[in-house]
């Protein structure tokens, strides 16, 4: 009896694998074949004969309410000129995030075939680090000088645990996230429920089109951080019910488990401390895996399900 149990659990692990490579393997022949326009190169090697030909092609980056005086000002200004240097030595090629763009656009257009590819466009932002990618429906810009690595000199002013998400490998997971805020569609949130249900929302659309990124990258933890949520989610989820703060519209909770944060805070010694920020952001997350293994939805339908619905229909129960 054993034996035939095993045999029938390796028998559905083969097929749902076999049913998964399929799926991706049809993804991957949707192939967007887009192109990356570096204006940041362009950019920072301008000259001023040359200024109106680049103001022509990229009319919405070098806005004609400045004199071509200004932009030549600018690109020999000493800090521009750091950052045009750091960012052509960090990205010196860009072969490997633009595949994993082409394929996040390839997932996009499986699952949403009226998606069309955009222009990709990078640039630099004097780190501006709270809009480092900008989505349109036509173009999407990507400021690079947010991406150097979580321990550059540029970011030493900035929190940790916001500079640790600065870094090359989070381009594709970010676009992804500004992607899952144009298709997800959820009534005014209310109660901290609502609001840990569309960022999990926000998280299973990372599952579903950027699948080559970790857990750990999609939520942006370090693995030790994930394995520390992994290890507390009965805890989190009965603190969250014994506290009676699901159904709250306490806006104090948002920064306590919602927000970007170096740590949650259940006001408790050393669970605080430990604790990664954003574990309501987290549950959330597993709230809307366990509703879409219990129900037979699409990822499209999903995204503008209510809360209420999503969290009654998932039958979610903690890891323990």
């Amino acid at each position: 009896m054993k034996y035939l149990l095993l045999c029938v659990i390796i028998l559905l692990i083969t097929i749902s694998c076999k049913d998964e490579n399929g799926l991706e393997a049809e993804i991957a022949k949707i192939d967007t074949d887009i192109k990356v326009d570096r204006f940041d190169l362009l950019f920072s090697k301008i000259t001023p004969k040359k200024l109106p030909e680049l103001k022509k092609a990229y009319p919405f980056m070098l806005s004609e309410k400045y004199k071509d005086s200004f932009w030549i000002a600018k690109i020999k200004d000493t800090l521009q000129v750091q950052l045009f240097k750091a960012v052509e030595s960090k990205f010196d090629h860009f072969d490997e995030t633009e595949l994993e763009i082409e394929s996040l656009f390839n997932h996009l257009k499986y699952y949403f075939p009226e998606f069309n590819p955009p222009r990709i466009i990078t640039t630099t932002s004097d780190v501006d680090y709270r809009n480092r990618v900008i989505v349109t429906d036509t173009i999407a810009i990507l400021a690079l000088d947010a991406y150097l690595g979580g321990e550059h000199e540029f970011y030493v002013n900035i929190p940790k645990y916001i500079s640790a998400h600065l870094m090359k490998e989070r381009i594709v997971v970010d676009l992804a996230e500004e992607y899952a805020k144009r298709y997800i569609y959820q009534s005014q949130n209310k109660t901290l429920l609502d609001e840990m249900i569309y960022f999990g929302k926000q998280l299973y659309f990372k599952d579903a089109v950027v699948p080559f990124k970790t857990d750990a990258e999609r939520i942006g933890y370090s693995q030790e951080q994930l394995d520390w949520a992994i290890a507390n989610e009965s805890y989190i989820w009965r603190h969250f019910v014994e506290h009676e703060l699901l159904f709250s519209t306490d806006s104090k909770l948002l920064v306590r488990f919602i927000n970007p944060a170096p740590f949650s805070k259940f006001y408790l010694e050393g669970i605080d401390t430990n604790s990664p920020g954003r574990l309501g952001q987290y549950i959330g997350w597993q709230i809307v895996r366990a509703y879409m293994a219990q129900n037979e939805v699409g990822l499209k339908d999903m995204l503008i399900t209510s809360a209420e619905d999503i969290f009654n229909n998932s039958k979610f129960k903690p890891r323990k």
